[in-house]
């Protein structure tokens, strides 16, 4: 049976515990926030972007003039993908989801020529001890993230993709659902899908281009996939900072629980010791007394 001593030090480890919890939920809702209006402000060009970007694909499809190489449709089987996770943990299972999800992807490829971009260290970790080819990975940026971190990722593998090492390219992360709610989707990024059939009437679509498709073209795409990578990695930041205030605001709450049931267990064991020590002194009392008229 542990000893006053014993629980009093159990409590004021658990208190300890607790301010910190505290602190992080506080300061993950702090930067939740600014993380939020980031990402909300961003979604809705990066989906009319990609909107157009399908449709484009689509009616362009046959079609000499509007040909570019990041619009080549590919049957390779070499596959390359994106995985974003966090750097820190103490964040529920906001990391390994996304894990979950891009190895049961990894593992549906069926195929020796997948190789992986890994963001965030939790990725990194994790991969680094399989089998699989880790070609880049991108680490400690999360707390400073802008969009020349996204170009610089999204410039790495168009370059790849266009000297063809690779014919696919996906991206795995956490969507940003909203504070509690983080869901891991994969998304196409390369060759950039068309639309499916009867999403869109290809006949009806006439695009002008000015001053020509090629110009148009060569600065259009190489922006939208920027654009969408730096779309996730907001998306994963913002799930990130949710998760860990959702995690961390479970966890004061039970190191308040904790402390409460430690708390009884340490009156309760202070009444037991006073009340051994009444019993003895009136047992010796009574032994006296008794002593005494003897």
């Amino acid at each position: 049976m542990p000893t006053l001593r014993d629980i009093q030090r159990r409590i004021r480890s658990v208190q300890s515990t607790q301010k910190i919890t505290r602190a992080m939920k506080l300061v993950a809702a702090a930067k939740l926030r600014r993380a939020q209006e980031r990402i909300l402000a961003a979604r809705p060009y990066a989906g009319k972007m990609s909107e157009l970007l399908g449709n484009l694909v689509s009616a362009a499809s046959g079609s000499d003039e509007t040909q570019h190489p990041l619009l080549e449709q590919r049957e390779g089987p070499r596959r390359q993908i994106v995985i974003i996770t966090a750097d820190k943990g103490l964040a529920g299972a906001f990391n390994a989801n996304v894990i979950r999800r891009a190895l049961e992807f990894v593992r549906q490829s069926n195929t020796a020529e997948v190789t992986l971009v890994v963001v965030g260290r939790k990725a990194r970790d994790f991969y680094r001890r399989r089998p699989w080819t880790i070609k880049r990975d991108m680490i400690g940026f999360w707390d400073r993230l802008a969009y020349t971190h996204a170009a610089e990722l999204a410039d790495y593998f168009m370059q790849q993709y266009l000297d063809g090492e690779v014919d696919e390219v996906h991206l795995v992360y956490n969507e940003f659902r909203s504070v509690a709610v983080q869901r891991p989707v994969r998304e196409q990024l390369l060759p950039i899908p068309r639309k499916a059939e009867g999403e869109v009437d290809t006949g009806a679509v006439d695009y002008l281009y000015e001053p020509n498709p090629k110009a148009i073209l060569d600065e259009l795409l190489p922006r939208h996939v920027r654009t969408q990578v730096f779309r996730a990695l907001m998306e994963s930041l913002a799930g990130e900072y949710g998760a860990r205030m959702t995690a961390m605001e479970a966890a004061t709450k039970n190191a308040k629980e904790m402390i409460d049931v430690l708390t009884i267990q340490y009156n309760k064991a202070r009444q037991e010791k006073i009340t051994k020590e009444l019993l003895d002194i009136v047992g010796g009392a009574e032994a006296l007394k008794q002593g005494a008229e003897a």
